[in-house]
């Protein structure tokens, strides 16, 4: 019996397609060694990690997708087609014939309703992608409506129907079986604690077990309308240290392993295993919540911009992961502003600070995940910060510690990253370049606010315009701009774009892995 066998895939033997002990991984299960713990919840209508929304975008379908055959083209999903009147701000879908969701119920008009109206009704954190519609709990009766085989839905705002279907194609748009989740109703939550450790979708798979931190189990739908999945059954395992995956991984208890390091990956001598590289949109930052008193001079942010050691780290312990990317708006998108001006300087950064009168040493708490490479970063921040006497206490936690405690605005300094919500640039520019109620009753889910950073109004301005112009080339110059703004003078410190790369046995073929956490595909995976 291999090494960790036991502690890593005991689960496995008592599930329908894992076939009892074994040598190696079952030929119809894929097993994946993944770090799962930011996930804070499952239900689309909530789920707003990095890993939900892969869970998500494996079990449930949307309208429009971006799918696994080609993750840069938006293709019909549930609906089979669709018309726009943009003058009468109306997009008009066509349900798809032979839909069903996995608890065999047809897929209906009626569940896209029910879907768009229960994530307005519930405004949990990702409401704000549809809401941007116009949508109210108030008016989504009116704006979304089932017709026949018909979905008749409404958009208020000066934007075109291109934007509108990325919006729809975005995770919270997933549509969910209407009767089987409101069998699970308590006390008027919709399902929503239900949907937490269940799934109600009509996707390639079907949740078969989830132990939070633990496990995700998800056995293929044969009844797909776009084809059975070539795999039974998918299994992740939540596996934070990186060199446990890779013992697991070179000894063959998993397939793949998703969270290796840049020196781990380089090591890894055998023609058992191959790595496959994906761009990512997610860029990486650093940021000072302006509640802080000592964080909220504008020279403390200039200077924080010549104490990070970008070209150290991405030629060191970053190498493969990470590129150097000091925009929003990530490389290789339409839209994107690739220039790179800051360096590492600390005497620069420390004359900055003196021409400011900013008095130091400053003692700043930092958050940062519990997990490479982020506490790499962390140690090379608080080296490089410590040379201008910014001195870092680095609080480790895990993803989702880490997450709720800046939803709450209660960090000090927070190390994290940022991927768009949907493919479009007013996705990030909203993230980081708008924030018009900075109050704390008015809960934002932007870098901007949960940062305290009362965004100056021309900026606000500038990225509203950006969202309503019909001129692709004018509207990119302006987000190109909003971009220079926000590289040369906010409290967000923008720092490396994700390469992500993906470790897995020579036989394992057909995964995709697109741009975003909602374009990992196992749909197409076959193990030869």
């Amino acid at each position: 019996m291999k090494i960790l066998r036991t502690a890593l895939l005991a689960a496995a033997v008592s599930l329908p397609f894992a076939g009892g002990a074994f040598a190696a991984t079952p030929d119809n299960l894929l097993v994946v060694a993944q770090n799962i713990d930011d996930i804070v919840a499952i239900d689309p209508a909530q789920a707003y990690e990095f890993s939900s929304g892969e869970l998500v975008t494996n079990i449930y379908d949307r309208l429009v997708q971006y799918d696994a055959e080609d993750p840069t083209v938006l293709a019909p999903g549930l609906a089979s087609e669709w018309q726009a009147d943009a003058e009468a701000k109306t997009i008009t879908f066509t349900m798809r014939e032979g839909a069903t969701f996995h608890s065999g119920n047809p897929v209906r008009a009626e569940d896209v309703v029910f879907s768009f109206s229960r994530v307005i009704k519930l405004n949990l954190t990702p409401a704000f992608i549809l809401a941007q519609l116009g949508w109210t709990p108030e008016n989504i009766g009116e704006m979304v409506k089932a017709d026949g085989n018909k979905v008749i839905v409404k958009y208020e705002g000066e934007f075109s129907p291109a934007f509108v279907l990325n919006v729809l194609a975005a995770r919270p748009a997933s549509i969910v079986d209407e009767k089987t989740v409101m069998e699970h109703e308590e006390n008027g939550d919709m399902g929503n604690k239900w949907l937490n450790a269940n799934s109600a979708g009509s996707g390639p798979f079907k949740l078969q077990t989830y132990r939070p931190g633990e496990l995700v189990r998800l056995e293929s739908n044969p009844d797909y309308f776009k084809g059975a999945p070539k795999i039974e059954g998918l299994m992740i395992r939540h596996v934070a240290e990186a060199a446990t995956q890779q013992l697991l991984l070179t000894s063959g208890d998993v397939d793949m392993a998703r969270n290796l390091t840049p020196d781990q990956i380089a090591g890894l001598a055998t023609d058992e295993i191959k790595v496959e590289t994906y761009p990512q949109a997610a860029v990486h930052f650093l940021s000072f919540n302006q509640k802080v008193e000592a964080l909220q001079p504008e020279a403390v942010w200039e200077a924080a911009r010549y104490l990070v050691n970008y070209q150290g780290m991405v030629d060191s312990f970053l190498k493969g992961q990470m590129e150097i990317h000091q925009a929003f708006w990530p490389k290789g998108f339409p839209g994107s502003y690739d220039e790179t001006p800051f360096t590492y300087d600390p005497e620069k950064a420390k004359q900055i600070l003196e021409e400011a009168g900013v008095e130091t040493p400053i003692n700043v708490t930092l958050d940062v995940i519990n997990s490479t490479p982020f506490t790499d970063i962390a140690q090379s921040l608080q080296a490089g910060f410590a040379e201008a006497g910014i001195n870092f206490e680095i609080i480790p936690g895990t993803g989702s510690q880490v997450i709720t405690k800046y939803r709450e605005r209660s960090h000090e300094a927070m190390l994290l990253y940022w991927g768009p919500d949907f493919m479009d640039p007013h996705s990030n520019a909203k993230a980081f370049a708008y924030n018009s109620d900075n109050s704390d009753a008015n809960y934002q889910a932007t870098t901007t606010w949960r940062n305290a950073w009362a965004v100056p109004d021309d900026m606000n301005k500038m990225t509203m315009a950006a969202l309503a112009e019909s001129d692709p080339a004018k509207r990119q110059e302006m987000y190109i701009e909003l971009q220079k703004r926000v590289q040369a003078k906010s409290p967000i410190v923008i720092m490396f774009q994700a390469a992500y790369q993906v470790a897995m046995d020579k036989d394992v073929n057909g995964y995709v892995n697109g741009a975003t956490s909602d374009f990992v595909y196992y749909r197409l995976v076959t193990k030869n």
